[in-house]
């Protein structure tokens, strides 16, 4: 059995039952139980420790709730709510926390967080993203308010009363192979030498094996087939779900689409498996897909 990927492996109960009940809802924001998951401006709190970074949960009594908090869910009989302090310039003014907490980008510290405490992390930077780009109604513009303990917006205009949901971006993801190499390529901003496996965002009226297909063919001129589901991620950077795949490589000469990525290149297994990264190559990131894809073929 595969082990989940990154910020997958909560096993936070979403309750979506409970989100219609006000009153259980004013209850729990005020239960000693209850934990806070403080945002800022798509950072997460994060303090330092002996055994490195964790992430700084709080209890109601060290939060000054503003805002529409957003129920995550349940865990152990306790309630987890997403605290949105984006609004401040100091967001750490109005809690109580230790002197080593800190608002950090989650992809920094991902890696080295205990996987349910980063996937709960992930949960609240995706939802509370979702709530700052649709504050106006996309059907007449008017504002919006939170409904169903944040997991619903709907639009203040009476002539209008749209209702609008949290929505994530199925973005596409596969690692191509022939034989004993593998298909990566390379974007201008990564870091010095760093490769990845192809990705890009599925278009409408297009399955999820097309895409696949296409984005290879559109990036570096590759047809493709035996297009295999391995497994998907929640990416909230800013709003996307990884649904990853694997291929098999009908041709072999690279056309590459310079306006998508810097390089792209056939690499062996061997020369994966015995290089240490450097600025002429490196693996992705550990806690992305792209990385989960590589490592499963190199270990078959």
């Amino acid at each position: 059995m595969k082990s989940p990927n990154f910020y997958t492996a909560s096993a936070l109960d979403r309750v979506g039952h409970r989100r219609r009940e006000p009153e259980w809802i004013a209850e729990q924001l005020n239960h000693p139980e209850t934990r806070f998951v403080a945002v800022w401006r798509g950072q997460n709190l994060v303090v330092a420790g002996a055994e490195g970074p964790a992430a700084l949960l709080l209890p109601p009594e060290a939060v000054a709730l503003e805002g529409d908090p957003v129920l995550l869910g349940l865990q152990e009989r306790r309630t987890y709510f997403a605290l949105d302090l984006s609004h401040r310039e100091q967001p750490l003014e109005p809690l109580r926390v230790e002197a080593a907490a800190e608002f950090i980008d989650l992809r920094r510290v991902g890696p080295l967080l205990e996987r349910d405490e980063g996937a709960i992390l992930a949960y609240a930077r995706g939802i509370l993203y979702w709530h700052s780009r649709h504050r106006f109604c996309a059907v007449c513009g008017s504002p919006t308010r939170s409904e169903e303990a944040g997991h619903v917006r709907r639009c203040t205009n009476p002539d209008c009363k749209a209702q609008h949901f949290p929505r994530t971006d199925p973005a596409v993801i596969m690692l191509v192979t022939d034989g004993e190499r593998a298909l990566l390529g390379r974007q201008k901003v990564w870091p010095k030498g760093q490769h990845s496996t192809l990705a890009g965002f599925v278009e409408p009226g297009e399955s999820l094996e097309q895409a696949v297909a296409r984005e290879v063919y559109e990036e570096t001129g590759i047809v493709v087939a035996d297009v295999t589901y391995h497994s998907s991620q929640p990416w909230p950077f800013p709003a996307s779900i990884m649904l990853g795949f694997t291929a098999r490589a009908v041709t072999t000469d690279i056309k590459l689409a310079e306006d998508e990525l810097e390089g792209a290149r056939w690499f062996e297994r061997s020369y994966i498996k015995g290089h240490s990264d450097d600025e002429e190559f490196r693996l992705p990131r550990r806690d992305s897909i792209a990385r989960r894809l590589i490592e499963d073929w190199l270990g078959r």
